[in-house]
């Protein structure tokens, strides 16, 4: 135990170290490497260990975690090879699902867009981790191991080690690794984690397995036609720190002021995050689609007269739109359902009879009367 304690006192140090050594080879070879969001990462690292840990060591989840402990059924000693297989497997479970949730759930988003706000995929991006983790309460998905018998000591010494194995996988450079593919989460199947493409969005949560990705089906292997793109789906330029890790949470909060309503409000802050709604999740850990009000009906009604009276400007359009004997056709431009096609045929009545009324034509439809 005292070995793993120095592994993990040093590992500040060491994770800075062979980030820069990575830094020198690969400007000396590529000539190309983002030092700016390299020393953003590095800002975010020194504050979150030597600053937010010593002044925000308060977590949401902390009562969480005292009430397991408390109430444990069982005391599962970490001592022997089959204890220390359990508590490693827990909390590879347990850490999938707060990573999935992390991708899908919007405040538990809002604090993990920082790990996947930097537009390259090096090693410097491994420690860009954001400030907040503990304090929104994302140890709460460990508690049910604590529940279980294990100490916290031992839980979160695993989950440490298990985040620092991670460092080594932000890599772009290291290929495939062949059968350990199957069993590890290697640096392949981590750069279609940290890629915005469509094909790979929301995938591959793994920590140090991928076992778990593959039996709930959020596995992706990475293609070698498919280019990854880094970074979120609409990318983050800026490299000031203050901003990286509060950008998130600003738009979070306008989406909170702007809702008018316990269910929009609810929503905004546990639906998807922005972008991910169209990732194909088998187990989709969002709210179901809300049922529109009469007010928005009224809207939605308002914008299908609108469209038909764009497609719908011309006779001639509307009569492309609406060939004659043939009242059910789609239109040519874009589909429409019928109450669409009724409009068209009403904006192009009304065209007619403007067109007829300028031209001073004498036979032209009497004009509409609306009762008082």
């Amino acid at each position: 135990m005292q070995t793993i304690l120095l592994i993990l006192y040093w590992s500040t140090a060491g994770v800075i170290a062979l980030s820069a050594i990575e830094a020198g080879v690969l400007w000396a070879t590529r000539r190309v490497y983002d030092w700016r969001a390299a020393l953003a990462s590095l800002a975010d690292l020194l504050v979150r260990q030597y600053v937010v840990r010593a002044y925000l060591a308060f977590g949401l989840a902390d009562p969480l975690i005292r009430w397991a402990m408390q109430h444990r059924i069982a005391t599962v000693p970490v001592g022997t090879a089959g204890s220390i297989a359990l508590v490693f497997i827990g909390q590879e479970f347990c850490y999938y699902w707060l990573h999935r949730c992390s991708h899908r759930i919007r405040f538990l988003w809002a604090h993990h867009a920082v790990h996947h706000s930097t537009n390259g995929f090096n090693l410097s991006a491994a420690y860009r981790f954001g400030w907040a983790g503990r304090l929104i309460g994302t140890t709460a998905f460990f508690a049910p191991l604590i529940w279980l018998g294990f100490s916290p000591r031992a839980v979160f010494i695993t989950l440490s080690l298990d985040l620092l194995y991670q460092f080594w996988i932000h890599t772009d450079w290291v290929p495939r690794l062949g059968p350990l593919e199957w069993v590890l989460n290697t640096p392949s199947h981590h750069r279609v984690h940290h890629a915005a493409n469509p094909e790979y969005l929301d995938k591959n949560y793994g920590g140090v397995l991928i076992v778990f990705d593959r039996l709930f089906g959020t596995f992706a292997a990475e293609r070698d036609g498919v280019a990854c793109r880094y970074g979120l789906v609409t990318p983050l330029y800026s490299n000031n720190p203050l901003w990286i890790v509060a950008h998130e949470w600003v738009a979070l909060g306008r989406d909170l002021w702007r809702a008018r309503r316990p269910g929009e409000w609810w929503r905004a802050l546990i639906g998807l995050p922005a972008g991910h709604a169209a990732a194909k999740d088998p187990l989709p850990l969002a709210l179901p689609a809300e049922r529109p009000t009469a007010m928005r009906r009224r809207r939605n009604d308002g914008r299908a007269r609108r469209r038909a009276a764009e497609d719908c400007g011309s006779a001639a359009l509307a009569a492309q739109c609406v060939p004659k004997g043939c009242g059910d056709e789609q239109p040519a431009g874009r589909p429409a359902d019928r109450r669409v096609l009724r409009l068209c045929r009403g904006a192009a009545g009304r065209h007619d009879d403007g067109a007829a009324r300028r031209r001073g034509d004498p036979h032209r439809p009497a004009a509409r009367r609306h009762r008082p």
